[in-house]
């Protein structure tokens, strides 16, 4: 059973930032943690990823497009060069986590390559060196869907549960509670940047006084991977079509502004979207015209025979992808069907963009 909230009102939580020297390749963070943080059994630690990243060589020189691009699995959006991209671990950030802040001109500093278990080593050397159970959060600075501004949240966990599950439970009127799951993790990394910030040099802070959010010594928990959504579940990409059409039908001069213009003679929404999945087939072109018809694009997707179902899920994402681009372009979007499918592949959907009707 996952251990409970601490009770409101009964815990007196404070929280200091720990200052330390430039971190460099293969530095030592947990025997720096132990000398300079002075923790006690309890003490909840929230280490900045940047300086986890620098001690595993996580730096990179040259053109910060490329490796975003290389640190990327998924484009989740894309406009201009603003990209919002998953990274390997399932998070959705801003140019894949990928950092050119308090780094020397011409790097960028990439994530941690598994900051859950940079998260448990930390945790494990501290209670090698002291004996003290301590928790361990590594917090990287995100933004928020529908908030403006970035907060700091947990992307690595040790030694407490990122999500604590509370459906089942009654509220003080005794309603049962469905979907409440607080995300104890985030909100610690939240508030650990009060103290850390941008400009401190105080690339730690430590939490006193969540003590009974702690796992015994040597029990991990599932790590901030459990605060991942599953991209499944994701629910933008429709509302964004949906936004799209309705701007379009109000002819709202505001709304209209934030998606492309009309498309032009010269453009096509779908030739710059490719697929990253190898067994997953993407083609964008423009058929040719019969006397008095209107311009089209025509998108095909298809899917190698003998593909595993992931790169079913990579095709519909294309597809739902496709849909959004020519809504926002205030395209008619049709089905239609591909005449002779190429051997060893399956064509999963044609799709048609059609100009607005006059």
């Amino acid at each position: 059973m996952r251990p409970p909230l601490p009770p409101v009102g009964e815990s007196i939580v404070s929280l200091r930032g720990v200052g330390w020297p430039e971190i460099g390749v293969d530095d030592d963070l947990g025997a720096l943690l132990v000398r300079t943080a002075e923790l006690a059994d309890g003490d909840i630690a929230v280490v900045t990823s940047k300086v986890v990243s620098k001690a595993e060589g996580r730096t990179r020189d040259g053109d910060r497009a490329g490796v975003v691009a290389d640190e990327t699995v998924r484009v989740v959006a894309r406009r201009a060069e603003s990209v919002i991209a998953e990274t390997r671990h399932g998070l959705v950030l801003a140019a894949a986590g990928v950092d050119a802040s308090n780094t020397p001109v011409g790097t960028v500093v990439l994530l941690p390559l598994d900051p859950d278990a940079s998260a448990r080593a930390l945790r494990e050397e501290v209670y090698r060196a002291t004996g003290r159970n301590v928790a361990v959060i590594i917090s990287d600075t995100l933004g928020r869907a529908w908030r403006n501004g970035q907060i700091d949240l947990a992307i690595g966990c040790a030694g407490l549960h990122g999500l604590v599950e509370l459906r089942g439970a009654h509220d003080a009127y005794g309603n049962a509670l469905t979907v409440t799951a607080p995300a104890v993790a985030d909100e610690i990394a939240a508030a650990a940047d009060l103290v850390k910030g941008k400009f401190s040099h105080q690339p730690v802070a430590v939490l006193s006084g969540l003590g009974d959010l702690l796992l015994p010594p040597g029990s991990h928990g599932g790590g901030a991977a459990e605060l991942i959504r599953d991209g499944a579940l994701d629910l933008f990409g429709l509302g964004t079509r949906e936004a799209a059409v309705a701007a379009a039908m109000r002819d709202d001069p505001v709304a209209l502004a934030h998606f492309p213009p009309l498309i032009g003679a010269d453009d096509l929404p779908w030739g710059k979207l490719t697929s990253q999945h190898a067994d997953v087939s993407v083609s964008a072109g423009e058929p040719a015209l019969a006397a008095g018809s209107k311009r089209s694009s025509v998108l095909t997707v298809e899917v190698a025979e003998a593909a595993d179902p992931t790169a079913y899920v990579h095709a519909g994402e294309l597809l739902e992808r496709a849909r959004v681009l020519a809504a926002a372009y205030r395209l008619l979007v049709e089905d239609a069907f591909a005449d002779r499918p190429r051997p060893g592949w399956r064509t999963i959907a044609v799709l048609r963009g059609l100009p607005p009707v006059d």
